[in-house]
């Protein structure tokens, strides 16, 4: 006999209520409560009927996630691997299974706003999109509830990366080594991130006295080894080289590493990098790099409890920009200038 809510509830001593409560994901439950009442259900069993709970919420528990980014570089990507999978445990601790949008089921071709209807699915988590697409503008302005990540619609909830005093922390960190002559090698320029970074460091530059010579700003691409080599070449063999450079992210520092030792230079002895993101990889990477960390995983969960809360209160639940702090990552990268 299959084993049901009412045993659940005896066996933990439980009211049926509270135990529905559980598993409907109410946010007046406590933490210790629902834990107890999860533990109980796999001890003894407990299956819950995902097509009846459906019937009777009106919503399919399902959550969709887009998330193209430039490079196809899909889950493993370094940055947002962490976030997709940090909001994949919030939603499956909230009762949630997820559906990755694309245009393709089977040999039929449609819209991410199609996709979302044919999945029906109860919200979506945007991130690493074209933000500017007609087709996701259309997905964010549906009867959908959505949440984006590093992007602001007036009309949806957001969760960011405090990338302004990110970018700011490592200017004020080379400035307080010596650096004078720092240059900026900054990712594509179709997104909300690249912008406030580079206003940032533009910003900071300013309040250290600090001018930014003509081609010390120069365009390079995210999550890519290689592609950022040709624009640190660049600097480093003008008649006023930098003696600080910024790189996009922590990606761009491997690729740079290389040049330089081919070039016979020395990190930070001859020229000082700083990076970005905190991811994993560069921990065991000689010099260690000065990045500035970003919590991925705290952006994930967020943009899934944000969601949830609109799904679930789309009456009440704030249209805000939930901004999560970025901490200086202090490394060997970056060094005093020469004299």
């Amino acid at each position: 006999m299959a084993v049901t809510i009412r045993d659940v509830a005896r066996y933990c001593r439980m009211s049926i209520a509270t135990v529905s409560k559980v598993f409907n994901g109410y946010p007046d439950i406590s933490e210790a409560t629902r834990r107890q009442v999860m533990e109980a259900a796999r001890e003894i069993g407990y299956r819950p009927n995902a097509l009846a709970r459906a019937l009777k919420t009106n919503r399919s528990y399902n959550l969709g996630v887009l998330f193209v980014d430039e490079n196809v570089s899909g889950l493993t990507h370094p940055f947002f691997a962490a976030v997709l999978n940090a909001f994949k445990s919030e939603s499956e601790a909230h009762g949630y299974d997820i559906t990755f949008i694309n245009h393709n089921i089977g040999t039929m071709d449609m819209t991410f706003l199609e996709h979302c209807h044919y999945r029906n699915v109860d919200g979506v988590c945007l991130a690493c999109v074209d933000f500017r697409s007609p087709e996701v503008v259309a997905l964010v302005n549906s009867d959908i509830p959505c949440v984006t990540i590093d992007h602001r619609f007036e009309n949806r909830p957001c969760v960011m990366s405090d990338n302004e005093t990110g970018m700011r922390l490592l200017v004020d960190r080379a400035v307080e080594l010596g650096h004078r002559r720092v240059a900026y090698i900054h990712g594509q320029r179709n997104s909300l991130v690249t912008e406030t970074r580079i206003k940032s460091f533009l910003d900071a530059m300013q309040a250290h006295g600090l001018g930014v010579p003509e081609g010390y700003l120069t365009g390079g691409r995210y999550d890519d080894v290689m592609a950022n080599r040709p624009r640190l070449w660049e600097l480093m063999n003008r008649p006023d080289p930098p003696t600080c450079v910024l790189l996009p992210d922590d990606a761009a520092y491997f690729g740079a590493l290389d040049l330089l030792w081919n070039m016979g230079k020395q990190v930070p002895r001859d020229i000082s990098l700083g990076g970005y993101d905190g991811v994993r990889a560069v921990y065991s990477v000689h010099p260690r790099v000065t990045t500035v960390r970003q919590d991925n995983v705290g952006m994930g969960r967020q943009a899934a409890r944000s969601l949830i809360d609109h799904v679930e209160h789309p009456v009440t639940a704030p249209n805000d920009v939930t901004m999560i702090p970025t901490e200086l990552l202090e490394g060997d990268s970056l060094g005093r200038p020469k004299e």
